[in-house]
């Protein structure tokens, strides 16, 4: 039985997760992005941080390949590429860039980006047709309103597909000018097949996104960061919210947000750990949900079981 604290380093989590009778870890909030993107993310998080600069120092700042490395030894199944876009003309770059590194990491799930603009029409299916299975957006960083018109062919073409999107779309660490769920229930009241996943459980507004998850079947929340002693002590989990995420189990889905973390990720299972809502609800988390969003080709029969509850 693995240890009911969650594991103890970085170098106990493959054995903990293979203690829960997982394959490893599906792990759907990833990001690698082009080398000079990412130094200008970083560079961001050093100068600002949650509040001031330096309080979130990044602790995996590693060269590609021993990043990929250290995903791997951590028992990630399969490496998201989450990218995503701030201005027009860019998003279509991130995705031959994308389309590359799932060419040259064969465990990577190949991912893609779009931002308002008339070429997503086109770029979205397009990827779509070469085989991306799961796309990232951030409201905040990207500055749109999610129902900006010049979207509506790319949510179009996502919802019949049943293509996951990542989105960012809380308020929190910092908000934007479009934020929170007033925007993302707007967008569902029009496309409601969507497939969402929330990211870092959408933070600070967590009981109005998981109002959004129980009302749309597609709509799911990761755990990006969340209950970790670094988010917990800026901004805390609500009241009654654990027992939400314990109804919502086939939901919830395991994020990190690897690299870009400032504490070591065997924390963030820990933090769920702490929640103690179960190894059945820990094993749809870490693995069968993430699992059967992402395709992974062993997710298995209990995956499949997820899928037909979904709709909770």
């Amino acid at each position: 039985m693995p240890d009911h604290r969650g594991p103890a380093t970085d170098a106990d989590v493959a054995s903990w997760v293979a203690g829960l009778g997982l394959p490893g870890l599906a792990d759907i909030h990833v990001h690698f992005l082009p080398e000079p993107v990412l130094a200008k993310v970083w560079a961001y998080f050093d100068a600002h941080g949650w509040s001031e600069g330096g309080d979130w120092p990044i602790r995996y700042r590693l060269p590609e390949q021993e990043r990929l490395a250290v995903a791997r030894s951590l028992g990630l199944r399969a490496v998201p590429a989450l990218t995503y876009a701030h201005k027009p003309g860019m998003a279509a770059w991130l995705n031959a860039w994308c389309a590359d590194f799932a060419q040259r990491v064969p465990d990577a799930v190949p991912s893609g980006t779009f931002y308002p603009e008339p070429e997503a029409a086109d770029y979205v299916p397009e990827a779509i047709e070469a085989g991306v299975r799961l796309f990232k957006t951030h409201v905040t960083v990207g500055d749109f309103d999610p129902t900006d018109p010049l979207l509506d062919p790319v949510w179009s073409v996502l919802q019949d597909a049943g293509t996951p999107v990542v989105l960012h779309a809380g308020s929190g660490p910092h908000p934007g000018r479009h934020t929170g769920p007033a925007p993302v229930a707007a967008l569902l009241a029009r496309f409601p097949r969507l497939v969402l996943v929330i990211a870092h459980l959408g933070m600070p507004e967590h009981h109005e996104f998981a109002d959004l998850a129980e009302q749309y079947a597609g709509v799911h929340l990761d755990t990006t960061m969340a209950g970790t002693d670094y988010v917990e002590a800026r901004s805390p989990l609500p009241s009654g919210y654990l027992s939400r995420l314990r109804d919502l189990q086939h939901k919830v889905v395991l994020g990190a947000d690897f690299p870009n973390i400032p504490y070591p990720y065997a924390h963030q299972l820990q933090a769920l750990a702490r929640w103690d809502l179960g190894e059945d609800w820990m094993r749809d988390v870490l693995w069968h949900n993430g699992a059967r969003l992402m395709r992974l080709a062993d997710h298995g029969d209990q995956a499949s079981s997820a899928a037909a509850g979904s709709g909770r």
